[in-house]
């Protein structure tokens, strides 16, 4: 199995939502790590620089086109791509992973966009609200018994969080991944989910 985690991003994507996860892949309490179990890579449409929704551009490893066959997980950041023509191109792409068994991640618009491709019909998933699934759903998404209303949810290799939710988003695949031991993944949670101060106070 490769061990590369791919963050498939759409133009004007959401950064912040992948920086728990990435920094947790790539390094540790200290410094980068010397030897990672994982290693953060990019999807984007094309080669071409993709541009988030504050304007910084980032450089994709792969596009849809060279996407590898095999990798450890699917990461799909949200942000306003997600309603666009675009996506459609995603869902094989998303169809393919699930079928392998594979890891797989959505945030914010883009666990919207897995309730609008039947993805969510037999798990139990989370996202911006029940509402706004069903408005882009539709007859696609049958499955609102299975919404649960928190930060996220993991439940047969699928995570799906709200758009506020990247530090839970990140617990719950890092766990899936395997990342660390359950105690410094618990830890990296509770350091940054509570703060400096509070977890070491003088």
């Amino acid at each position: 199995m490769s061990n590369e985690i791919l963050y498939l991003l759409l133009p004007d994507f959401a950064p912040h939502e992948m920086v728990y996860l990435a920094q947790a892949v790539a390094s540790d309490d200290f410094a980068l790590k010397s030897n990672p179990k994982y290693i953060n890579k990019i999807v984007a449409p094309t080669m071409d620089p993709i541009k988030s929704i504050g304007g910084f551009l980032t450089i994709p490893d792969y596009s849809f086109d060279t996407i590898p066959a095999d990798y450890a997980a699917l990461v799909l950041i949200g942000g306003f791509g997600w309603t666009t023509p675009l996506a459609e191109q995603v869902v094989p792409i998303v169809k393919n992973a699930i079928e392998q068994g594979k890891i797989t991640g959505a945030i914010c618009n883009a666990a919207s966009f897995m309730a609008a491709n039947r993805f969510l019909n037999h798990v139990s998933h989370t996202g911006n609200g029940l509402d706004q699934l069903q408005q882009w759903g539709g007859d696609n998404y049958t499955n609102p018994g299975m919404y649960l209303h928190c930060q996220a949810v993991s439940d047969k290799n699928i995570v799906t969080a709200n758009g506020s939710a990247a530090l839970e988003f990140a617990k719950e695949l890092l766990i899936l991944l395997d990342n660390d031991t359950p105690e410094r993944i618990k830890m990296f949670y509770q350091f940054h989910k509570q703060g400096f101060c509070e977890l070491f106070k003088q």
